[in-house]
C-alpha cells in the first residue's frame, strides 16, 4: 500500500531569494508528500554538500537544476517499487547510490528532499499529522522557541560580530504563551530601537540589524525589551547567543572586529564568562571556532556545568562526528539542521546520540528558508525541548511558530511544554 509510485522534484525559491529544491513524493495509495530544503549562510566544513550547478547566467550560479535532475532521474527510477515505510533502507539507498562521504554527487539537498518527502507521504496515507507518525504518538513535548532579535555576523549587514541574540520564554506554561512573550518582547524591541535613532530593518533571520557597538549593547536594548514588556529577566526569559565563531577566528585568533578586540581561545572564553555573569545567558552556541578542539574542551570544563555549550558547525548533525565530540567532552548540546547531515534517518540517529549522552538537542531553521514546516514537527515527534527558527517576524519564520500553534491545539490537553526543564540544574 505505500509502494512509491513515483518522485519528482522542481527548483523553487527560499527566503533570501536564491533557489533551492522541492520534491514530491507520491504512493500507489495515493498519498503525496512534499519536502523544501533550507540552505544556510554560515556553514560548517564538514556539512554534507548542497550541489548547486554553478552557472552565472542563472541565479548569479545558485540554481540547482542538476540536484532537480539528480532526483527525478537517477533517484526516482532507483526508489520506484520501494516502501515508503522502510525510512531506513530509503536513506540506505539514498546514500548508496550518492557514494561519497559528503553526499556530493547527488547533492545532500537532493538526497534530503526526497528522504523526507517519503515520510510526510507515509504519514499522509495513514492521515496523521507527521510529527505523530515520526513520533508514533510518543510525542507531545512543545518545544522552548530561541528567538533571535537582534541579527549580527553573516545574517545582517553591521558590525556586529556575533550572529544571533535570542530570548527564550523558559517561563512560560504553554507554547502559546511563549510564543506570545516573544511578539511582545520582539515589538517592544522595536520601539526602543526606533526611539534611539537605530535603523529596525531586519535580516536574513527576521532580528533587527541595528549597528550597535558591542554585544553588551545588543544585550542591554534586549532587556530593556524584556522588563518593558513586563517580564522578569532571569526568570521569565532567559538570553542565548549563537557566535557562530568559525566566521571570526583565523590562525588562532578571535577577531572581533565590531569590537576592536583580537582574542586567543583563552581570552575569548573569559570575554564569554564576563558576558554570563553580567546576563543571564544559558546557552552559547559555536563560541569557538569549529576545529578549535582545545578551546571546546576548555570552555565546556569551565562553563558546561553552568551553562548550555551548542555545537552547530563543531558537530553538524553528524552521529560519528557527535559520538567523537562526546568522547572527548566537548559541548554539552548539538544543534539539529537536517540539511547539514542529509537524510531523516541519520538525523534522528544524531538525536537519539546526544539523548543518550545526556546532550541537549535544539532543532534547528537555517538562514536561508521556505514555508515549509517540518523542523516544527520533528521537534515535537523527538520531543527534543527545543527549537530554533528565527524570529517573530518574515512568514518563512513565522510558518514554523505557526505550525507549533496548530499541533498544540491539536494535542490539547495532551501538550507539554518543555519550559525550565532545558535549563542545566
Amino acid at each position: 500500500m505505500n509502494i512509491i509510485k513515483s518522485i519528482r522534484s522542481l527548483q523553487i525559491i527560499d527566503s533570501r531569494g536564491y533557489p533551492t529544491i522541492e520534491a514530491v513524493v507520491e504512493l500507489e495509495n495515493g498519498a503525496i508528500g512534499s519536502c523544501a530544503v533550507p540552505s544556510g549562510a554560515s556553514t560548517g566544513k564538514l556539512e554534507a554538500c548542497e550541489l548547486r550547478d554553478g552557472d552565472a547566467k542563472k541565479y548569479l550560479g545558485k540554481s540547482v537544476l542538476n540536484a532537480v535532475e539528480n532526483v527525478n532521474s537517477i533517484i526516482a527510477s532507483k526508489l520506484r517499487g520501494i516502501d515508503a515505510t522502510n525510512q531506513q533502507k530509503i536513506d540506505e539507498i539514498l546514500i548508496d547510490l550518492d557514494g561519497t562521504k559528503n553526499k556530493s554527487k547527488l547533492g545532500a539537498n537532493a538526497i534530503l528532499a526526497v528522504s523526507l518527502a517519503c515520510a510526510r507521504a507515509c504519514a499522509n496515507s495513514v492521515r496523521k499529522p507527521f510529527f505523530e507518525y515520526l513520533g508514533n504518538s510518543h510525542g507531545n513535548l512543545m518545544p522552548v522557541p530561541m528567538m533571535n532579535i537582534i541579527n549580527g555576523g553573516k545574517h545582517a549587514d553591521n558590525k556586529i560580530d556575533i550572529q544571533e541574540f535570542m530570548i527564550a520564554p523558559v517561563g512560560a506554561t504553554t507554547i502559546e504563551d511563549a510564543i506570545r512573550a516573544g511578539a511582545e518582547i520582539f515589538h517592544h524591541l522595536k520601539s526602543i530601537l526606533k526611539k534611539q535613532g537605530f535603523n529596525t530593518n531586519v535580516g536574513d533571520e527576521g532580528g533587527f540589524a541595528p549597528n550597535l557597538d558591542s554585544a553588551n549593547q545588543a544585550l542591554d536594548f534586549i532587556a530593556q525589551a524584556t522588563i518593558q514588556a513586563g517580564y522578569n529577566l532571569g526568570s521569565d526569559i532567559m538570553l542565548a547567543l549563537d557566535c557562530a565563531s568559525s566566521e571570526f577566528y583565523e590562525n588562532g585568533i578571535y577577531n572581533l572586529a565590531g569590537e576592536g578586540k583580537k582574542l586567543n581561545n583563552s581570552q575569548i572564553i573569559e570575554y564569554y564568562e564576563k558576558l554570563v555573569n553580567s546576563y543571564p545567558i544559558f546557552s552559547i552556541e559555536d563560541p569557538l571556532a569549529e576545529d578549535d578542539f582545545a578551546g571546546w574542551k576548555e570552555i565546556t570544563k569551565i562553563l558546561g556545568e553552568k551553562i548550555q555549550i551548542v555545537g552547530d558547525d563543531l558537530f553538524v548533525t553528524n552521529p560519528k562526528i557527535l559520538e567523537n565530540g562526546i568522547k572527548e567532552k566537548m559541548a554539552n548540546a548539538v544543534l539539529v539542521k537536517v540539511n547539514q547531515i542529509g537524510t531523516l534517518s541519520e538525523t534522528l540517529q544524531t538525536i537519539n546520540i546526544a539523548k543518550n549522552a545526556g546532550y541537549n538537542n535544539i532543532i534547528s531553521h537555517r538562514s536561508g528558508e521556505t514555508e515549509d514546516a517540518i523542523i516544527s514537527h520533528i521537534a515535537v515527534a523527538t520531543n527534543a525541548g527545543q527549537i530554533k527558527t528565527g524570529s517573530l517576524c518574515r512568514s518563512d519564520r513565522t510558518a514554523k511558530y505557526n505550525e507549533l500553534l496548530r499541533i498544540s491545539n491539536y494535542l490539547g490537553s495532551q501538550a507539554r511544554y518543555a519550559g525550565k526543564s532545558i535549563l542545566k540544574k
